[in-house]
Order: C-alpha cells, then structure tokens, then sequence
C-alpha cells in the first residue's frame, strides 16, 4: 500500500489513528458519516430533500438540491468528528438506486429533475417492452422489466424533454444513478486553460452494483450491453464506466475539509447494508427496513436465477476479485408508510411516535393496510395494484390503522422469505435486519412471529454507510480484508418467535385476502 495509506496502520497492520467517511445518498435524506476503525460512529450530519409529485405515480427528486446537501453534510460530519484531512483515509459513497438523473457534461447542470425509484411513469412503456423483450431482459441482466429500474427513465427523460435526446446523441450529456452524480459532483474541478476558457474534470464512473439496477448490463460480463441499450433507444455514450464496488476511483477535488480524500468505494444502498452486516458468505441474508423493504441473498460468485419472483443483482465486487452475485426482493413501501401516515394523515409528529400509538390497542382490530402506493414489486411485480386499507368498521381507530401498517411491513418480508426459501432450496434460519425501523421493538417482534426465525438487530446500525465505509476503507489499506470486517460484525439484540404456527399463518391469510383487492386499479 501507498505511504497515504500506511500512515493509518501499525506495524501489526491494525489500525493506529485515523477514520473512513461515508456519504449515504438516500431517498429522503443525504448523510454523512465518519467511521472510527472498529466501525464505530463517530459524527453524523444529515438533511432531508424535498419529495417531489408532479403527478400521481410520478416521484423527482432535485439533483441540485442533494448536490448541496451532500457538500453541507460531509463538512458538518468532518467538523462534528473535529477532524481535518489528514485523518481520512477515504469516502465511501452508497445510494438510493436506480434513481435517475442526466446532465450537461461541460455545466453539470441537470436537464430534469431526477426520477425516483418508485416512479411507475413508464408503466406502459414497460409493460410492452416486457411483451416483446422480457425474457431477453431477465435472461440477461436478472431483472424483469419494471418501471423500478433505469432504464425505463432514461428513456423517458430523452424522449419527453425537449431537446435532450439530440444533445444526447451528440455526446453533450451524461447519465447516472445517484452514485454517479456524487462521484462527478465531488470529483469536478474547474480551472482556467491555457486558452482562458475554464476546463473541467470530473470521474463519470458507475459501480457494478448499481449498474446492474439499470436493464442495460449483462449480469455475467458486467459490462454495458449494445442490444439492452438499442432495445430501450440509449445512446450508450450518455453511460458512465463500469467499475468495481472497492478502488481508488480518484479524490475530492472540491474545497474544503476533505479536499484530496481518495473517493475508494461505491455500493448501491441495499448492497452496502449487505456488506455492512459482513454477509459475505453463501447463504447469508440481510433485510433492510427503510423507505422500502429489501432483503438480499449472498449466493456467491455463480450467477443464480429466481424462478420465484426474485432479482438477480450483484452483491459486490472488490478490486480485481471475482464479483459476488446475490438474489433480492425488493418491496416499494415500508417506512414511507409511516412516513406518509405522519405526513399526509397526521397520525403522529414524529415517524418513531407509531410504536407507541400502535401498541396503545391489542391487535389491528380486523384491519389491514396494503400499501401498494407504486404498485407491487417482489414477488408479485404488478404495477396495477394501489394501496388499499381494509377490513374496516366504526371500531377501527387510527391506533388500529398504525398497527396494521407495521405489520403490513412483516408481512411484505414474509412474501419475499417464502419466495427466498424456494428459490434456495434451504430455508432461512435467521435474518439480520438493519436500517431506521429496526428501532421499533414492536415491528421487530411481529417480524420474527411472522417469519418463525430470530430476528438479530446489529450493534452499529448504520450498515448501509458502513458497508460504504468498509469497501473504501478496504480499497486502500485501512481495513486488511473481510475476516477483520466480518470480526468488527457484533449484535444488538435477536428477537425469538413467539407466535404459534397457526395464529402467524391465519393473520398472514387475511394480508393475502386484503392485497387481491389492491390489484387492478392501474389500468
């Protein structure tokens, strides 16, 4: 390793001094985080962006907006921390995936508001693609065709924005999931020529993680595929290069406190969380319980492929190792939930205030909520559905309403454990769960009833920005390999299942009932 590097550990080749800093680009929010080397927290900065709804079903988010975000909260985190450059090893960035933006290479000013995840504007976009291609697209990239990913929102911005599918094809833009947008953002200098004009330089780099939530990389070769991209009408000259999840990518050049840092790893969100809870052995499975739900498999270095309404999507790759494949069920809604009970409804002022309001009242009180708001995703995948709230009577109070959206979340996991254990062949014996709702003692009970396995909460919480942290600290010498990582691994707390088989499988029969009539609200 480089004298940069080697500053940070002993002789004995642990850790001496020193800290990884992590920027989680979210859904709601953008944080960072500094990491001491026994992946403790040691500072965390963190501000919410706006949610923006043009129309029903359409989600944005403002690039500009996270831009600023992200500068403001890794300063504020490195000043918390009261540490200077010389302290940080690297930045590990992770992301919310598949959320889409397009900007001008030379300004870096977006064309348009970058589309969100849980945007089904190109429902119908998708669902004849998906009759004239899907099998190529599943065989190919793991994925079905679905309004979740890229692809589908590259294509709408080119097609329904004036002007940007020309500059496009002049080599003027350039595109990427929010990883790519941090990574050009941090790494943009800009300087006067020789010729006075100003220049600029910036990495347009991508992960192979979050390049395999696009529909346009082969799974097995991990490079951008020329027929996905004609398919979906891309000019694969907007794509940005294909990279590992754990190397020296370049280092900040923005002002400030971190100005130099080595930018070392990328991981799309759900990924991070997987290597955050040191899942890098066949078998293990992590589920995160954030705005949505996602649970993920580690299957190896063999790509596996769902036969039960699962992903195919690559874990990980460090450096020049072979990539680690996973399989993922991904569910649209769950935190949002709370969040939109809180928000639109009024229920509570805070999003933790639902624990106390549900457990005010024994039971849902024969009520159930689905909460399709973007339709089903695992393991159903149908964009028709809407959310639904049923089973209701003059009994049902809004303490009922609040219980049964925590379960409704245990529910949607259950789906995707099923659908996990037969694809597997083996089933789950424990699940490893992070993320903000794993807070809530009561939604982490219910879970384990559901599931009849322990449920165990991690020490360090924050695994999506560890697993970031971790892939950077690794690329450059301040982590030694992933037995260290998987060592720093400890426990919170397990929850044991405390519901017979009969009473978990009659409530889960009534969720069942309640989503058949969530479908087909969405021509």
């Amino acid at each position: 390793m480089s004298d940069l590097f080697s500053r940070f550990r002993r002789p004995d080749g642990h850790p001496d001094k020193g800290f990884v800093l992590a920027l989680d680009q979210g859904t709601t929010s953008t944080r960072a985080i500094v990491f001491d080397a026994h992946g403790s927290v040691v500072s965390v900065s963190q501000l919410e962006h706006r949610q923006i709804f043009p129309e029903p079903g359409w989600v944005e988010h403002d690039p500009e907006e996270i831009r600023l975000n992200a500068r403001r909260v890794i300063a504020d985190a490195v000043a918390r921390a009261d540490i200077g450059t010389e302290d940080i090893a690297a930045l590990g960035i992770t992301n919310q995936r598949e959320t889409t933006v397009i900007w001008d290479r030379v300004t870096g000013e977006p064309v348009y508001n970058a589309i969100v995840w849980q945007d089904t504007r190109t429902a119908s976009d998708c669902a004849e693609l998906d009759k004239s291609a899907g099998d190529l697209f599943r065989e190919r990239t793991g994925l079905p065709v679905s309004t979740y990913f890229a692809g589908p929102k590259i294509r709408w911005i080119l097609d329904h924005v004036p002007g940007v599918r020309e500059r496009a094809e002049r080599g003027e833009l350039a595109v990427g999931t929010m990883d790519t947008w941090m990574v050009w953002e941090l790494t943009r200098a800009t300087r006067s020529g020789g010729t006075g004009r100003r220049r600029h330089r910036a990495r347009h780099v991508t992960d192979v993680t979050n390049a395999s939530r696009t529909m346009l990389m082969d799974i097995r070769t991990r490079q951008w595929d020329p027929e996905l991209c004609d398919l979906l009408g891309i000019p694969m000259s907007l794509l940005p290069e294909i990279i590992s999840s754990s190397e020296v990518i370049d280092t900040i050049q923005r002002s400030g406190p971190v100005h130099g840092v080595p930018i070392a790893g990328i991981l799309g969100d759900q990924q991070a969380a997987t290597f955050g809870q040191a899942c890098t052995e066949p078998g293990e499975a992590k589920c995160t319980y954030g705005t949505g739900n996602f649970l993920l498999l580690n299957t190896g270095t063999e790509v596996k492929t769902s036969q039960h309404g699962l992903i195919t999507t690559v874990a990980y790759q460090l450096g020049d190792a072979p990539a680690v494949y996973a399989l993922e069920g991904s569910v649209a809604v769950t935190g949002s939930l709370v969040q939109w009970l809180r928000d639109n409804l009024g229920f509570f002022d805070s999003a933790a205030g639902i624990e106390d309001l549900a457990r005010s009242v024994a039971d849902n009180g024969g009520c159930v909520v689905v909460p399709a708001f973007s339709g089903l995703l695992a393991p159903r995948w149908d964009p028709s559905a809407r959310g639904v709230i049923t089973g209701l009577t003059r009994y049902v109070t809004k303490a009922h309403i609040a219980r049964a959206a925590l379960e409704a979340t245990a529910f949607q996991t259950r789906e995707v454990v099923a659908a996990m254990n037969a694809d597997a062949g083996v089933p789950l014996t424990r699940l490893r769960a992070d993320g903000g709702m794993v807070a809530n003692s009561l939604l982490m009970q219910f879970q384990a009833d559901q599931l009849g396995v322990p449920v165990t909460v991690p020490e360090v919480a924050e695994t999506t920005a560890l697993g970031a942290a971790y892939a950077a600290g690794l690329a450059v010498g301040f982590f030694a390999d992933l037995a260290e990582i998987r060592a720093l691994w400890q426990e919170k707390e397990t929850y044991l299942p405390d519901a017979s088989a009969a009473e978990r499988d009659a409530a889960f029969e009534l969720w069942n009932r309640a989503v058949e009539r969530s479908v087909g609200w969405e021509a």
